[in-house]
């Protein structure tokens, strides 16, 4: 009997320690002052500025590597922790934190100039020569545009911008103007099984 009820007072006092330890741990997580890294703020507690576009190439002006840097302001009242590791509450004129952006990789080489050269002095190797391809530029030259095959084959090309500038970068396009994104498929890319019949 005596055991039993030794038992039974053990068993007690185990679960309202159990309680109590879950009740502390839940208040010192409710209570935590758990201060976020300024990045890590969710869509609506900050704002980013808009980039400063250059004229000629119609591009962020800090484009590098495709990407560009703009920098974004945390709401009023925001606190969050800088990239130097120091809380900061904000009033919404701080930056604090850069976002990086997609941009496209230009270096002087206009769509509309390639198109023209290639429409209109294409049986020369005008295009060729435009886009760095100095070889083939010459090659056009000597056989007159591969008798106009090559003329009418670089055109299709040159305009649905399959061949762009030699150094890899993309063609200088307008705002208005018709851009091609790529897509391509690597080993991540999710595919949909096809059903057997």
């Amino acid at each position: 009997m005596a055991a039993s009820r030794s038992l039974v007072v053990c068993l007690r006092s185990g679960m309202w320690s159990l309680a109590l330890y879950s009740l502390l741990s839940h208040l010192r997580l409710a209570l935590a002052d758990d201060v976020l890294s300024c990045s890590n703020l969710t869509l609506g507690q900050y704002l980013c500025k808009d980039p400063k576009i250059d004229d000629v190439t119609q591009e962020p002006e800090n484009c590098s590597q495709m990407r560009a840097w703009v920098e974004c302001l945390p709401a009023p009242n925001i606190t969050c922790r800088l990239s130097n590791g120091t809380e900061f509450l904000f009033s919404g004129d701080e930056v604090g934190f850069s976002k990086p952006i997609p941009c496209r990789n230009v270096s002087g080489y206009s769509y509309k100039v390639a198109v023209a050269l290639s429409l209109f002095l294409g049986w020369l190797g005008a295009d060729r020569f435009y886009l760095g391809y100095p070889a083939l530029g010459l090659l056009k030259f000597c056989t007159v545009g591969f008798c106009g095959i090559g003329t009418l084959i670089d055109f299709i090309l040159i305009a649905m911008q399959i061949v762009g500038p030699a150094d890899g970068s993309d063609y200088i396009v307008d705002y208005y103007g018709a851009r091609l994104t790529r897509l391509s498929i690597t080993n991540q890319t999710y595919r949909k099984p096809h059903l057997s019949l």
